[in-house]
């Protein structure tokens, strides 16, 4: 693990998490009616803090892009996770909520299990996978389950669909991490020529359409706190399948080394929990369409006594 790897994972995540903020605080006025549909995307090109949320989430892209670049999908991933700590701060500073006992606790089982996974399974690269069945088996599966997802929740009023469409787009975001990286070392190995005659790239343009819908889609059918969680906790657990499945990925395999992984794992999941879930987290609507900011306004102050 190199200095530039973690200061460059640390900085996409930090920008991924503002983003994804600002993102919310827009797409949840959106009308149910653009609900996993490209005209989401072209309503919301009119507010100016998606715009904003999406060039932070585009920085975080670019940074993560360079990480994948010089470092294992397998140290990149963990590290882009803890994005929802820098979510969190943020929506602190608009709500004034205070971190308290869940938020620490999150806090810290978040960051010990980045650092537990890490340092037990010293991931570091090998030889990328060159047998194409096990190339398409682990990307068959994580689309797979991404279009089951979406299927169960392809109507906003599911009371899961923000998990859920948090769940695939997580997953979409971690193929295409891994698939990032596999661009990057088609161009390190052959330039522009090798990188777009394969079909890498352009399937990253098609993932990064679908996953940004499914995203802002789970963003307009619920609260943050359903579906940033699931959001963040799919990708880096895809990200580490795909780097293992087919880029070569390496991590120790004893005994003692895989227990402290599982548990970083557990910790990591554990912690984007408790975070996802904190109160400062922005609210969205409710299964009738409203905030809680419309109810109060349309209900007025209510009269003790």
């Amino acid at each position: 693990m190199s200095l530039l790897v973690i200061l460059l994972s640390v900085g996409a995540a930090c920008c991924t998490g503002f983003g994804f903020v600002l993102q919310q605080d827009a797409a949840r006025r959106a009308p149910q009616s653009d609900f996993l549909s490209p005209r989401l995307l072209l309503d919301l090109m009119r507010v100016p803090s998606w715009l904003a949320g999406i060039g932070l989430m585009i920085c975080g892209m670019a940074l993560g892009a360079f990480a994948l670049g010089q470092g294992e999908v397998s140290v990149v991933e963990p590290l882009l996770a803890t994005n929802l700590l820098f979510a969190l701060a943020l929506a602190r500073f608009f709500t004034g909520q205070r971190l308290g006992r869940q938020g620490w606790g999150g806090l810290w089982l978040l960051a010990g299990g980045v650092t537990a996974f890490l340092l037990a399974g010293q991931p570091s690269g090998g030889e990328a996978v060159t047998e194409p069945l096990r190339h398409w088996l682990v990307i068959g599966v994580v689309v797979g389950l991404a279009l089951v997802l979406t299927a169960f929740a392809r109507h906003p009023r599911t009371p899961w669909a923000p998990a859920m469409l948090g769940l695939a787009g997580g997953l979409l975001y971690g193929l295409q991490d891994a698939l990032t990286r596999v661009c990057a070392l088609r161009f390190d190995e052959g330039g522009l020529g090798a990188l777009f005659t394969g079909w890498q790239p352009y399937a990253l343009v098609v993932m990064g359409v679908t996953s940004l819908i499914l995203v802002q889609s789970a963003f307009e059918a619920g609260p943050l706190r359903m579906s940033l969680p699931a959001l963040t906790a799919a990708q880096p657990l895809a990200g580490i399948v795909c780097g293992i499945g087919f880029l070569g990925d390496q991590v120790r395999t004893d005994t003692g080394a895989l227990a402290w992984q599982a548990a970083g794992l557990a910790a990591i999941v554990t912690g984007i929990v408790l975070l996802g879930l904190h109160p400062a987290m922005p609210e969205g609507k409710d299964r009738h369409g409203s905030t809680a900011a419309d109810r109060l306004m349309l209900d007025g102050p209510h009269e003790s006594g």
